[in-house]
């Protein structure tokens, strides 16, 4: 792949800690993906942090308890906000992923990857046509302040080298579902395309070291499909913000993508990869442009033999009744709790393992009612960790 240098991520952050045991082994020859929607968020700069500098914030416990239960060896975290020193995940690593939450063993995590992301940060242009410029609607991505809603990833193993996609431009995509206005007139400028972005928060591939093999772990977390109008400006973004990595797995395909750093194309042909994060898009039921996760989710390089699924998918499903009992999709492999109104529960949260790389096991962390750790996600009434459940995917890797 093309390289970029570490130090050009002003936010990269790489810590030694000393490790710490665990309950379940992990190993080189078998790797546990997961991503996380987990809801840290806040609604002005800085309070992640002053939330995290004690080890008494009850969803970040909850939150931390999860990821000690399912125990990940690498892991994305959506939706936490960033900050240029990474403070806020040295924090939550210090007081609360190594700190045992209801007897669960604390978990290491030696290497952390954060950078700066689109939400928040102002375009300079009216890009949802209210009149108006300014706020979280007219932000690049939406947010309040940069870096709400941002990502984090959490490894046991070295993050090698890393690409950022931050700046692609939408525009730049051949064939980009750039919305209209019903009279089919484009919905954005020419002014605005030249500075619109792809990506609502950014797109990463780190290059997780394993022993002797690197895997590419794809990130992201496209824009929900809702918030719009009948332009679909935000639909449209989420289906393109999908195939960009439907592109970059194919050489061919991803000739025209270029990363921060302006070096074009994507993976090789044969390098294995994950894709993971919050993709907003459920393959049959919900908002999102019909085929938007089938980008990936049948493609020729992506490896789904094995869905994960949960118990408790099933059983909210069922107990929330609404909108749920008219989905078309298996309430099994739902991954996010919206109750029993539009757009009810959905999969939203997807590790996709490559086809070089063979599933072992998988599941979403959603227990049932009566079942062990539901109290970590409850009914769905109240916001105890997330409104989105945890994913993971056990790879076996060849040997060399």
């Amino acid at each position: 792949m093309k390289r970029l240098s570490i130090l050009a991520i002003v936010a990269m952050v790489v810590t030694l800690i000393p490790g710490v045991a665990t309950a379940r082994k992990s190993g080189r020859d078998e790797v546990r993906f997961a991503t996380f929607n987990a809801s840290l968020n806040r609604f002005n700069a800085g309070d992640l942090i002053v939330d995290l500098s004690t080890p008494d914030d009850a969803q970040a416990q909850a939150v931390a308890e999860i990821i000690q239960r399912t125990r990940p060896d690498v892991l994305l975290v959506n939706e936490f906000d960033f900050d240029e020193n990474g403070e806020a995940a040295d924090l939550f690593r210090t007081n609360y992923l190594e700190v045992s939450q209801n007897g669960a063993d604390p978990i290491d995590y030696r290497h952390v990857f954060v950078a700066p992301t689109n939400t928040g940060i102002p375009s300079g242009f009216d890009l949802n046509n209210d009149g108006t410029v300014g706020g979280a609607d007219d932000a690049f991505g939406f947010g309040f302040f940069p870096g709400q809603f941002g990502m984090a990833v959490f490894s046991k193993y070295p993050i090698d080298d890393v690409r950022t996609f931050q700046n692609f431009l939408w525009e730049d995509m051949p064939g980009a579902l750039l919305p209209t206005h019903e009279n089919g007139d484009p919905w954005y400028s020419e002014e605005e395309l030249d500075v619109f972005r792809l990506s609502s928060k950014s797109h990463w591939d780190l290059e997780i070291e394993v022993g002797r093999q690197d895997i590419h772990f794809l990130v992201s977390h496209p824009t929900p499909p809702v918030f719009d109008g009948p332009e679909d400006r935000n639909g449209t973004r989420n289906h393109d913000e999908i195939r960009f990595w439907a592109d970059y797995i194919h050489p061919r395909h991803g000739r025209y993508i270029y990363d921060d750093e302006g070096d074009r194309g994507g993976i090789e042909r044969g390098e294995p990869f994950v894709i993971a994060g919050d993709q907003n898009s459920d393959p049959l039921d919900g908002d999102s442009i019909p085929g938007a996760i089938q980008q990936l989710t049948e493609s020729g390089r992506i490896n789904t033999k094995k869905t994960p699924v949960s118990t408790g998918g099933v059983w909210a499903a069922e107990t929330q009744g609404g909108i749920n009992t008219e989905h078309l999709s298996d309430p099994a492999e739902d991954t996010a709790d919206f109750g029993d109104v539009a757009p009810g529960n959905l999969r939203a949260d997807y590790v996709l393992p490559s086809k070089r790389l063979r599933i072992a096991d998988s599941a979403v962390f959603w227990p049932a009612e009566g079942e062990e750790f539901f109290y970590l996600t409850g009914d769905g009434s109240t916001l105890i960790s997330s409104d989105h459940r945890l994913v993971w995917v056990d790879v076996k890797l060849k040997r060399k």
